[in-house]
């Protein structure tokens, strides 16, 4: 098993960090110079944290309210655009003439919109035909009260139980062609002679998909998958202009009613960068676990 050395930190590193940190401070000094701008960090905290008088303790506030309904989205998005990407990527190389034409069909319509014309298109369709039918609102508030605290830990409130399962099929089915694509790619980088090989043990098409060329097209797709990982977290501030609150939205709002412009943008920046940063570093240990399973 090969063990991979540290990476020592050079002379470049730290002239490029010094860069970096001078730049921000530059414009922190414009900010504060050229735009005769006041900042007020000071008042950043409270919006994580409230303590509630009638509760007798400490609650979440608008900020974090926002991150945890991004990481809800994040989350259930990722989880659904992979299983709708897998799917359409399995069509799109299969023997099968209507599963290509379907495959294609879906991936060159969604991926040829732009994203926010897609997510208001079809939340607004999803939300006036689909969930109605459903009967979602019905459904979660005849449920016992653990039910619906439950529905609020893991998705929305009750009250946004319906906008919340539009947006995340929006975004989920705008991100899943992209994952499509990554899965297509990744299947036919695999040599022809897998594929044969594999025909000539006697295997079936699934058979030799799911035990001869998956395993090898994983450690081709993980990199860009992780990319777009990364992507729906961030794509995910797009269902803001559906009133989704998430973290974009929250941020709008605290800054119509605080005018703390830089001071909210640059709080939201960092914990997208932590939410961001922190599935990058996941990623990287599971190519690092595959490549070692590997040698």
């Amino acid at each position: 098993m090969v063990r991979r050395k540290g990476r020592k930190i050079t002379a470049l590193d730290v002239v490029v960090s010094l860069f970096l940190l001078s730049a921000i401070a530059y414009v922190g000094y414009r900010i504060k110079v050229g735009l005769d701008y006041h900042w007020s960090w000071g008042a950043i905290p409270q919006y994580f944290w409230r303590y509630d008088e009638e509760g007798g303790g400490w609650v979440t506030n608008i900020l974090i309210q926002g991150l945890l309904t991004t990481i809800r989205l994040s989350v259930w998005g990722t989880l659904l655009a992979t299983i709708v990407g897998v799917a359409a990527g399995l069509c799109r190389v299969s023997h099968s003439l209507f599963n290509r034409l379907v495959g294609r069909v879906y991936v060159e319509f969604t991926r040829n919109m732009p994203p926010l014309v897609f997510i208001l298109i079809f939340y607004y369709f999803v939300s006036d035909q689909i969930i109605p039918l459903l009967g979602l609102d019905d459904f979660i508030f005849c449920r016992p009260q653990y039910a619906r605290w439950l529905c609020g830990v893991f998705f929305s409130s009750p009250a946004l139980f319906s906008a919340f399962v539009s947006a995340l099929l929006s975004l989920s089915l705008f991100e899943g062609a992209y994952i499509a694509e990554i899965v297509r790619a990744g299947i036919q980088s695999i040599d022809r002679g897998q594929w044969e090989a594999a025909h000539a043990l006697g295997l079936s098409r699934w058979q030799q998909l799911r035990h001869v060329i998956l395993p090898q097209a994983l450690r081709r797709i993980l990199p860009p998958l992780a990319g777009q990982f990364i992507s729906i977290v961030k794509d995910s501030s797009i269902v803001s202009v559906i009133s989704i609150q998430e973290l974009t939205f929250q941020a709008t709002q605290l800054m119509a009613s605080t005018y703390f412009t830089f001071e909210i943008w640059v709080t939201v920046t960092a914990l997208y960068l932590a939410m961001t940063l922190t599935l990058s570093l996941l990623v990287s240990r599971l190519e690092t676990r595959l490549a070692a399973g590997r040698i």
